[in-house]
């Protein structure tokens, strides 16, 4: 409840202040474990790539946040859940896992940090695909944060990774250029990646 009175609240915001084009949202599964792969430029990023969803989008969020009166317990009412400082802990993993398998949508920035150039892509979003199963989505954010701006969110087909069925570890890097791949190329475009 609390989720869908936020959510209903950040589109008023946002209609006025960021308008967002979306494009592609039919390719979001209605149902089942999704990872929700985008680039990260902003701190908004979370509320940008999430809001127009019907499904609730989860995230990691840093541990300190949690700590702050109101904000922490908003951030947790919505979904969110901690991972401290300096790495991804177990407890964070089996939580992101749990997310996955139950059925829910995750978001995640493989880039790690903000960072409008193609950098390189940590490797945590393709451990979550290949170990939960879920579709991974990929999403691009097309624009700059600047006052009533047009920016654009893009939703592509899900990325199919049954190739790498079965694969180890030493994939890893290889399933993370497959999903930067498909965001910086939308990014480029301006249009919905095909599977």
């Amino acid at each position: 409840m609390i989720y869908v009175i936020c959510r209903g609240l950040l589109r008023f915001i946002y209609a006025i202040v960021f308008p967002l084009k979306i494009v592609g949202k039919e390719n979001m599964p209605r149902e089942g474990g999704v990872l929700l792969c985008a680039n990260h430029i902003s701190l908004l990023d979370p509320i940008t790539i999430g809001i127009k969803l019907d499904r609730q989008v989860k995230y990691m969020a840093k541990a300190e946040l949690f700590k702050i009166p109101v904000l922490g317990w908003i951030i947790k009412k919505v979904g969110a859940f901690p991972v401290k400082r300096g790495g991804v802990s177990k407890e964070s993993i089996k939580t992101a896992l749990k997310t996955l398998r139950g059925g829910n949508v995750m978001g995640i920035f493989p880039e790690g940090t903000r960072n409008s150039d193609a950098g390189v892509a940590k490797k945590g979003a393709a451990s979550f695909a290949l170990r939960s199963g879920a579709a991974v989505v990929p999403a691009a954010i097309v624009g700059h944060y600047k006052l009533f701006r047009r920016m654009t969110v893009i939703y592509g087909a899900p990325i199919d990774l049954s190739s790498f069925d079965g694969a180890g570890s030493d994939s890893l890097e290889a399933v993370t250029d497959v999903i930067m791949g498909r965001i910086y190329e939308m990014v480029k475009t301006g249009k919905p990646s095909a599977n």
